[in-house]
């Protein structure tokens, strides 16, 4: 498969994103969506957990449901969006989410809801989420000059944080005042939201031109082999995989304790949830001034080094002062994460050929979001045999360790990190995407 032409109609912006018209309405679109997700997040397990009365191993299937599409299409998917047009393929994901997200409102009211079908919603969401967000992270660096990936990535996830903040408390008043299930409706209109502004997007790149002879087993290979060949992008996918693998471990016991065990309402669950995410927020604004102070490599071990342990604390929360420790240690969690996040996926974007970016975020959303139904099945499993709490115990001393590839790999002694050379009109690389590009 060929590379994209560069995109002639893609205007330099010196001002910064805040000018960029396009970038704006793709992040106008994402954030309304982002809100409705963080709506979604916690609308979803109470469902489960508070409508439909289900097992701790049922919500840990439900856990599961919401991410085995990335073990089921994570690597397909990548090869099959390179060949579509992104921006379309954000549309139509968009618009199916909406579709699957309103009807489980409409199934409470026509009183023939059950966990099946809440399978097969987070099932068949999952999927849509996959080709979205391999379109999306593909898709920003040919919205965006690629020096501008950081200031992008960071504003998208500040959006991201500020909805996680806001989010949950919205959602948690809308599940007292409406119930769980009809709060959903929220989320299925952020996603037409997003789909309405992506639409009003100007620049439209062409459809990727086909290679000679197609074959989508090589076209995998090709993508599993630019990520598990780089030493670095390996380690990313190490410890992602198993921050994710050990994350879900908890999440699928998480609302199990706070509504079951602790009897906390949703509004104080949603409250918890949102001051959490008030470290997203923060990571997000400082991740990049972070980075240039100690350096890219040493940025991404530091942040998940932080954030692992904090994890620690989840299992001995009691119904009293010690809902607010779990506040600060959540906030100090998420600000390591996002500032992670930002680092490494800016680098991926960066370091990837224009040809094989579909394919390389397809291939590490496999490697480290395929992990998260494992995580869920085996948390819902734990905590039906060794409870809820010693199922967090497990789950947080396994995310504590998880920053060790990165720190073991290059990426603790790199200032710069590696990234994509364009070739010359020679034909020959103007330099080795493996070496760190000049500031």
């Amino acid at each position: 498969m060929t590379a994209p032409e560069p995109l002639p109609n893609r205007p330099a912006y010196r001002g910064g994103l805040w000018r960029h018209v396009d970038f704006r309405r793709l992040w106008a679109g994402e954030t309304v969506s982002q809100f409705g997700t963080a709506i979604g997040q916690l609308a979803i397990p109470l469902v489960a957990v508070v409508v439909l009365h289900a097992s701790t191993w049922q919500v840990g299937v439900l856990a599961a449901c919401e991410t085995a599409a990335f073990v089921a299409v994570g690597l397909p998917a990548g090869a099959w969006v390179e060949r579509m047009r992104f921006r379309r393929v954000l549309i139509v994901n968009d618009l199916v989410r909406t579709a699957l997200l309103a009807w489980v409102p409409m199934a409470q009211l026509l009183d023939v809801l059950t966990i099946e079908q809440l399978y097969v919603v987070a099932l068949v969401t999952g999927v849509s989420t996959v080709f979205f967000d391999v379109a999306y992270q593909s898709y920003l660096p040919q919205l965006i000059d690629r020096e501008l990936l950081v200031e992008g990535n960071a504003k998208l996830q500040a959006s991201e944080s500020v909805s996680q903040i806001a989010g949950p408390s919205l959602g948690g008043a809308l599940i007292q005042a409406l119930t769980a299930p009809y709060a959903l409706l929220v989320d299925a209109v952020s996603f037409l939201w997003s789909a309405a502004w992506v639409t009003r997007i100007e620049v439209r790149p062409p459809r990727p031109e086909r290679g000679p002879d197609p074959n989508l087993l090589r076209e995998i290979r090709d993508g599993l082999r630019f990520v598990l060949g780089n030493q670095i992008l390996r380690a990313i996918a190490m410890c992602t995989s198993s921050a994710n693998l050990f994350g879900s471990v908890i999440s699928a016991v998480f609302y199990v304790l706070l509504a079951r065990q602790l009897r906390l309402s949703p509004g104080v669950i949603g409250l918890l949830t949102s001051t959490a995410a008030v470290g997203g927020l923060i990571g997000a604004l400082v991740a990049g001034r972070f980075a240039a102070k100690v350096g890219q490599g040493p940025a991404i071990w530091i942040a998940s080094a932080v954030a692992g342990p904090c994890a620690l604390v989840t299992p001995f929360v009691q119904r009293d002062w010690t809902l607010g420790l779990l506040a600060v240690a959540q906030i100090a969690m998420w600000m390591g994460i996002v500032v992670y996040n930002v680092n490494q996926v800016s680098f991926r974007q960066a370091l990837c050929p224009p040809g094989l970016l579909g394919r390389m975020n397809a291939t590490m959303r496999f490697l480290v979001w395929g992990a998260m139904p494992f995580g869920a099945l085996l948390g819902g499993l734990l905590g039906s045999t060794i409870g809820v709490r010693g199922t967090l115990l497990v789950g947080a001393v396994g995310r504590s360790l998880t920053f060790l590839p990165v720190f073991l790999s290059p990426l603790r002694q790199m200032r710069e990190l590696p990234s994509y050379a364009e070739p010359t009109t020679e034909g020959k690389p103007a330099a080795s995407p493996l070496v760190p590009s000049k500031p």
